[in-house]
């Protein structure tokens, strides 16, 4: 395995049409990225669809064996719906099925975050309210507090896709123009919103880090898979 050229194993929501080809963005150039779409309803994931949705994600990550050098479990929501914990743990089972390092977006997200020594920031999401909360909470866990938000609440997955990079922008050139003072970073959670292409245009005009929750797995990615050469 090199790093110029990396296969990965992407496990989303089967409805998410935006990781896979931003992630495939941020990675080496004779990289690969492996698709599989994880089963879920219409409506908002909930705690008691999280164990069937974690289970379905093992069952398919199983198809990745021999095949990928790391897998990607691409869903913040169901990472911050699980908790610090047990969104180790996925980790964890992951890397028992497969056999090799396992990325989750949640997780990465805490790992760009302080690797940037971001402990208060601005965050902009797509989610609901009790989403927000819990999100919050997952973040204040690793110390890092949730200093303004602006959110999209959509009603739903139809209704998520339908959000686009310019209004996901707007949002988060509003969100820091108004509140984003003595901020150390900004953050736009969600693996469906579209960012790759606004990300430079906002690290510019605000000066401060800024990253996503694709754009932090890819960094992982790039991380563990980095770590593993020098081992």
């Amino acid at each position: 395995m090199r790093l110029s050229s990396l296969r990965v194993g992407l496990l989303v929501p089967e409805n998410n049409t935006t990781m896979h080809p931003e992630l495939t963005a941020t990675l080496p150039a004779q990289s690969t990225c492996q698709r599989v779409g994880i089963q879920r309803a219409p409506g908002l994931l909930t705690l008691p669809d999280l164990g069937p949705y974690v289970d379905q994600a093992m069952h398919l990550a199983a198809g990745f064996t021999g095949l990928v050098d790391v897998t990607v479990y691409g869903c913040t929501a169901a990472g911050i719906l699980a908790g610090p914990a047990r969104d180790a743990e996925i980790a964890a089972r992951l890397e028992q099925v497969t056999s090799v390092p396992a990325v989750t977006t949640a997780g990465a997200m805490i790992a760009w975050l302080r690797a940037h020594s971001a402990r208060r920031i601005a965050l902009v999401t797509p989610y609901h309210d009790s989403v927000n909360d819990d999100l919050a909470r997952f973040l204040g866990a690793a110390s890092i507090d949730v200093h303004c938000l602006s959110t999209f609440r959509a009603a739903g997955v139809a209704e998520l896709g339908r959000i686009t990079a310019e209004q996901v922008e707007a949002r988060a050139v509003e969100l820091m123009s108004e509140q984003g003072a003595g901020c150390d970073a900004l953050f736009i959670g969600c693996s469906q919103l579209p960012t790759q292409s606004i990300l430079d245009g906002l690290r510019a005009r605000f000066g401060c880090p800024v990253s996503s929750s694709i754009h932090a797995t890819g960094w992982q990615v790039l991380q563990r898979m980095s770590a593993g050469v020098a081992a």
